[in-house]
């Protein structure tokens, strides 16, 4: 049996290849995924061993509560006593204390460098021979004064600034100003990833970031100690609520961190192979079912002469062991250049990746051969069944094995009692349960197509009428092997599925946030930090001394305990707060809110039966007395406003700083660019604060949902190439298996021309089936999702993309015109003498 399988995999090697073709795709996906975050995990785990070079034992917070102690006014611990004390024991050689935090440096723009989340200060401390050795400078030298900043090789590169330029930055208050001192090389793993990293000398730091102790002392052993002796030496000077780590122990806690996150990663890109995968099995089935019709006599020959039904099946099961082989192994060698263009295409987007070598580990070869071998003969297991199961004289007497009706009405049946379970589990009120109802829903509809490809193909008639004898052959031709069409079409039906739901609501969501920021907010500005950390409250002292400022509000966030519910408490100005948001009350008024008043939203009004007028408790986040104030008024909460709502004077006795979350501005001219320039400058460029209106608003939420959209539709354009494959290989395929009718059909008459006509219509006719239960499904599911998603943003309402949906119909048509080229070409090539006498 297995030459025979080896006999028949040569025998059609040509038509076996858009099977290997998708399994290969498939398996270089997954092996692609699998070595590029290994290679991703190895470089990092690399480079954060390098950074723990000079610690041997780090001293910091133990993360524990401060028992007895006020936690607002806990003392500090990592002092610079307990750093000499360190620095004093025997075994240490040296010490460093460490400081960082946000630090917003400008480029010669005036633009933020780093991105919100990327740009970090910290200090430079310099040893007894002078140098940190942390850090190693190109160029110029370590920053030594308030006037000093240093700046990282990246960050230095990427804004042309040099040593002697002047700089400036920025923390939590004014803009300072500063020289640059020296450019120095890093392996800090926000560096690498695209941030940026200053250096300030200690002093200046802990000024700057407004600190008070280190965030961590490291002790360097010296020649002869090991860190474990070292440690127990720390342990002995320890203040409370501090530990000491050893520099292996503090890596490995790393290389776990970097494990983790590279998992993630990988969880989520193996997703989307398995998408292709699974929609590589449609074409591999389909391609197996017609070469078994097309060697219908042959197999019935051998269950003459003594084969039994096992060895059918188990030759038909080799012939697909054997292709799946092979397309594992050129999947695998593919995969590692996916891997490598994954690199590159990170590093050109800035992701700046650190260097190391490619790592191809065992398990990801096995993995790779496994996938290529299991899921290609998974997919061949059904129709070598079948064909073993053909009686042997009936198969004689047959060119193909036809389809039986019974066999199509199980199937229908089957698939209507699918869907209608996945239907009764999207209206369920678990999550869970309704993700998995839109699975079996998707596999209830797989199993419904060729019922459901009657109908559309029967709808498409008139359509195509103007194409006359060529139209009705494509429409029959479609007709005729329900299964076969149903197959090609779901392949393509998957992927668009997936793409119409998330479009669907993705488009829906940015409509939403859009409903809310115009709805919710009165305000022209929101002023905030950049890192969304909090603002110094005379940012708001310097706008409402603007002229041009009609009213400002800050906005200061704490949390405490209203009527025994645990809930965000917001302090507001409550002259001025109704000129900058607007709240949809249910009772009361905004003129309610006051001193000694406040405002709840309808969730929390509901939840303790609390109405306008009454009197609340509430203890704040101090943990202080608790204190009884009026409810001035319920509102209708969404997420952008929600919570409780009181008068900065009732919120401020319970901050340990008073700071604000962001201050809205209204301008008495509205929002324009003169308003803007004119905040910006009575706050002296700063580029640690963000302006946004109401259209930065909408468009940091939309952009953020866009960008992952696109990377969505990248991921899943691998299961669309398969399903391209999967329309040539089933035309192909068809067009050898009608050679005698196609020979028949130019004997009298039909040209070249129409010849391709008919092959390109049925290309169409198959592709926009797929793409009509596609979307349609994807509509559904959007839909579905929409329920869920609209209990929570209450502006939330289902959008249909015409566009788009005409644009992903558009893409399908030309696939199908595209995917019929070579079929096409082939069956027009064909020779009507030669082609009639064949069978």
């Amino acid at each position: 049996m297995f030459r025979t399988a080896l006999r028949n995999v040569l025998a059609h090697k040509a038509r076996l290849l858009m099977t290997v073709l998708a399994v290969m795709l498939g398996v270089a996906f997954v092996s692609g995924t699998l070595v590029f975050t290994d290679t991703f995990g190895n470089a990092y785990k690399n480079k954060s061993a390098k950074s723990f070079d000079h610690v041997s034992v780090a001293i910091k917070s133990d993360g524990g509560t401060y028992v007895g102690e006020d936690t607002t006014k806990r003392p500090d611990y990592l002092t610079e006593g307990l750093l000499k004390k360190a620095g004093s024991l025997p075994g240490a050689d040296s010490v460093i204390g460490s400081v960082s935090g946000f630090t917003a440096l400008a480029d010669k723009d005036g633009k933020l460098v780093g991105g919100e989340w990327g740009t970090t200060g910290a200090n430079y401390y310099p040893g007894k021979d002078g140098k940190d050795p942390r850090y190693d400078f190109a160029s110029g030298g370590a920053p030594k004064s308030a006037g000093d900043i240093a700046l990282d090789s990246r960050t230095a590169e990427r804004t042309g600034f040099k040593v002697g330029d002047t700089v400036r930055y920025s923390t939590d208050g004014p803009v300072r100003v500063a020289k640059v001192s020296g450019v120095f090389d890093t392996d800090d793993g926000n560096v690498v990833a695209g941030g940026s990293l200053v250096l300030l000398d200690n002093a200046t730091a802990f000024k700057a970031l407004d600190k008070t102790e280190y965030d961590e002392i490291d002790v360097k052993a010296a020649a002869g100690t090991s860190e474990t002796a070292l440690k127990a030496s720390v342990e002995k000077i320890l203040p409370k609520n501090t530990e000491a780590v050893t520099g292996t122990q503090l890596s490995d806690d790393q290389d776990a961190v970097i494990e983790e996150q590279t998992k993630s990663m990988s969880q989520v890109l193996l997703i989307f192979a398995g998408i292709a995968l699974f929609v590589g099995i449609f074409i591999i089935a389909n391609t197996f079912t017609m070469l078994v019709a097309q060697r219908t006599k042959e197999l019935a020959l051998m269950r003459a002469v003594g084969a039994s039904r096992r060895q059918v099946t188990r030759s038909v099961l080799i012939e697909a062991g054997l292709v799946g082989l092979v397309a594992a192994v050129t999947g695998f060698a593919l995969g590692i250049g996916v891997a490598v263009g994954l690199q590159s295409l990170m590093n050109s987007a800035g992701a700046s990746l650190p260097d190391g070598p490619l790592v191809i580990g065992p398990t990801t070869i096995v993995v790779a051969l496994l996938i290529g071998v299991v899921v290609t003969m998974l997919a061949a297991w059904l129709p070598g069944r079948r064909a073993a199961r053909i009686p042997p004289v009936a198969a004689m007497n047959s060119v193909h094995a036809t389809p039986t009706v019974r066999g199509l009405v199980v199937r229908n049946t089957i698939g209507s009692l699918i869907v209608a379970l996945g239907v009764l589990m999207l209206f369920m009120k678990d999550n869970y349960v309704k993700s998995g109802g839109a699975a079996v829903v998707l596999i209830g509809v797989i199993v419904l197509t060729p019922l459901l490809s009657r109908p559309f193909i029967a709808a498409s008639a008139p359509l195509l009428k103007p194409f006359g004898v060529t139209g009705k052959l494509s429409r029959l031709n479609s007709l005729r092997n329900p299964r076969r069409t149903a197959s090609t079409a779901a392949a393509l039906m998957i992927g668009l599925t997936l793409i119409t739901a998330m479009t669907v609501v993705a488009t829906s969501m940015s409509t939403a946030i859009n409903k809310m920021a115009a709805g919710s907010l009165k305000a022209d500005y929101s002023v905030s930090m950049a890192n969304f950390e909090p603002l110094a409250p005379e940012v708001r002292e310097k706008l409402a001394k603007l002229p041009d400022v009609e009213a400002s509000s800050p906005l200061r966030s704490t949390y405490g305990n209203t009527a025994d519910e645990f809930t965000s408490i917001s302090g507001v100005d409550p002259k001025s707060i109704d000129k900058l948001v607007g709240l949809d009350f249910t009772s009361g008024s905004i003129s309610g809110l006051s001193n000694g008043s406040v405002l709840v939203d309808n969730d929390l009004a509901k939840k303790r039966g609390l109405k306008t007028g009454d009197t609340v408790p509430v203890r704040f986040e101090d943990d202080s007395k608790t204190v009884k104030l009026k409810v001035g008024g319920v509102y209708e909460r969404n997420e952008m406003l929600n919570g409780v709502f009181a008068a900065t004077s009732d919120v401020d006795p319970h901050l340990d700083k008073v700071v604000d979350k962001q201050v809205l501005v209204k301008m008495k001219d509205g929002a324009s660019d003169k308003a803007e320039d004119a905040i910006v400058k009575a706050l002296g460029d700063n580029p640690a604060i963000t302006i946004q209106d109401k259209d930065d608003i909408s468009n940091q939420v939309a952009g953020a949902i866009n960008l992952m959209l696109n990377m969505l539709y990248g991921l899943l354009a691998m299961a669309i190439l398969i399903a391209v494959l999967g329309v040539i290989n089933t035309l192909a395929m068809s067009v050898f298996e009608r050679k005698h009718e196609i020979g028949m059909l130019r004997a009298i008459g039909l040209d070249r021309a129409k010849v391709k006509q008919m092959v390109r219509i049925e290309a169409v006719i198959i592709s926009l089936f797929g793409a009509v239960l596609g979307v349609g499904l994807g509509l559904f599911l959007g839909w579905i999702a929409g329920g869920t998603i609209s209990n929570s943003v209450s502006t939330y309402a289902m959008e249909i993309p015409l566009g788009r949906i005409v644009i992903f119909l558009g893409i399908a048509a030309l696939v199908g015109v595209l995917a019929a080229v070579w079929p096409a070409r082939s069956a027009a090539r064909l020779n009507p003498l030669q082609a009639i006498k064949s069978e």
